[in-house]
């Protein structure tokens, strides 16, 4: 049957009768008989107040969003991967040394390099402050983008670090000649060269002598990341301040330590780099204004999709329709699409179209996300935008229907107010999401919320059902 579940899927759609398709593929011992039938879908708007904000990729930046004329902040914490085995020189070959005979870094700085930005301008100003984390953020805590990272971060007054920075998209501290090299990545240079006090009130010439002086310590404390981030480096939190008009995926991050190489025979110049890497944690913290958001999400000529952490459209399924009379035949598909509503607006700023959206049961938000789960063609399903078409597709939800189903017959048996108790029972999400893939077999590995700049209209809303084309099947008795 799941074989038949593809010609099905096509047949659906023609208007000729298909009760007695079945005698023409299969066997007449076991003809399968099928019909088609199209149910109404009602969809709505519901707003993201926040989604987990843990992520691979971060973003930084402060917009104004055309269709709230409101700002949208991104800023972001991140903590930085040790390799197992450093290749940081012996002390005594470091050519810069303080009074006491150890070793100094002559210069440390944090770079981000920015993929492309948020259409506008280049050269326009923007300013972060830097902040060090008090204590990293544990893998075990489940953050949220609107959380509040006050309680994470040091105190200047002990000593933290609290720098300023103005900086642009374009970096003009590199030559145009620089810029002009292929690979060149736009950057943001941080540096750390202020004279620094760690929490055992030790003073150092600035950050990178200090994490030098750690690794010749405790060089236990750089075995693996955990270690690094428990007894050296937390991490650090970079927070907008002032500006408009900027934001940026931050591709790469890397904390770097320079100092000379004096040897007996050779000398040099080396780099020490810890990255803010996938391999550690990085959370993404959204600002967006939740009054307009939630004026958005109350139109209802359409519905939308908004990231980072703005509306999700939400889709109810007509389960119990769908069953009716249907109890014991199998549903070989269900498929449903979702048109997007061109955007006419002259504004340049407009936001892109989210690129990737999931269905998954509603009730299951943010379990799903929490517990790093993957779609399975069975409760939650992926699909990607149709430039073509102009659309979102699902092209078989047939399981996840049959699997509400059961979920309400075996809830009735214990609970005949089930359906009272559990109102979203039918209702699923449509979610912006990002998703990486295993290069060998193109396997979905991981997936997140899409916490970069993305927004547009879907047809649906108050008095416009989606149209849901159901093909069933049983074998003749």
């Amino acid at each position: 049957m799941a074989g038949v579940a593809l010609a099905a899927m096509a047949i659906s759609s023609c208007d000729e009768d298909t009760l007695n398709i079945g005698n023409s593929i299969t066997n007449q011992s076991d003809q399968l008989v099928m019909g088609t039938s199209s149910f109404a879908v009602t969809t709505r708007t519901v707003v993201a107040d926040s989604v987990l904000a843990l992520s691979n990729k971060c973003y930084l930046g402060k917009v104004k969003d055309p269709e709230t004329g409101t700002e949208v902040t991104s800023e972001f914490s991140t903590q930085f991967h040790v390799l197992e085995s450093m290749g940081i020189v012996d002390e005594q070959y470091v050519g810069s040394k303080d009074e006491e005979g150890r070793a100094v870094v002559d210069s440390c700085d944090l770079v981000f390099f920015l993929n492309s930005p948020y259409k506008g301008d280049s050269l326009l100003a923007m300013k972060m402050l830097v902040r060090e984390m008090e204590s990293p953020i544990e893998s075990g805590r489940k953050f949220y983008s609107n959380y509040d990272q006050t309680s994470l971060l040091r105190n200047p007054e002990d000593g933290g670090i609290s720098l300023g920075h103005t900086f642009t998209y374009q970096n003009n501290n590199d030559t145009d000649s620089a810029r002009a090299l292929s690979g060149y990545s736009n950057n943001i240079r941080i540096l750390f060269n202020q004279p620094y006090k760690a929490k055992d009130g030790s003073t150092y010439k600035n950050y990178g002598t200090y994490i030098l002086r750690q690794y010749y310590d405790h060089k236990d404390y750089f075995s693996n990341s955990y270690r690094f981030i428990h007894n050296v480096c937390p991490g650090f939190f970079f927070q907008i301040t002032d500006g408009l008009g900027f934001h940026s995926e931050v591709s790469n991050i890397g904390l770097r330590l320079y100092y000379d190489v004096v040897r007996p025979d050779t000398s040099y110049r080396s780099a020490t780099v810890f990255a803010g890497t996938n391999e550690v944690m990085r959370c993404i913290k959204v600002t967006n204004d939740k009054a307009a958001t939630e004026k958005l999400a109350q139109e209802t000529s359409h519905t939308y999709l908004k990231s980072p952490a703005g509306l999700f459209t939400e889709a109810t399924l007509p389960v119990k329709e769908i069953k009716q009379g249907h109890e014991n035949d199998s549903l070989l598909a269900a498929n449903i699409t979702f048109q997007r509503i061109n955007n006419n607006s002259s504004d340049y700023r407009m936001l892109g179209i989210p690129q990737s959206i999931m269905m998954l049961p509603k009730d299951s938000l943010y379990s799903f996300f929490e517990k790093n789960k993957v779609t399975d063609a069975k409760m939650s399903y992926i699909t990607s935008f149709s430039s073509s078409n102009n659309t979102y597709a699902f092209s078989n939800i047939s399981n996840l229907i049959s699997r509400l189903w059961q979920l309400r017959l075996e809830g009735l048996k214990s609970d005949p107010d089930w359906e009272r108790n559990h109102p979203d029972w039918n209702k699923v999400l449509l979610v912006p999401v990002s998703y990486t893939s295993s290069t060998s077999t193109s396997t979905i590995t991981k997936i997140e919320h899409d916490m970069s700049l993305t927004s547009t209209k879907l047809v649906g809303g108050e008095g416009t059902p989606i149209t849901l084309n159901i093909v069933y099947g049983k074998f003749q008795e």
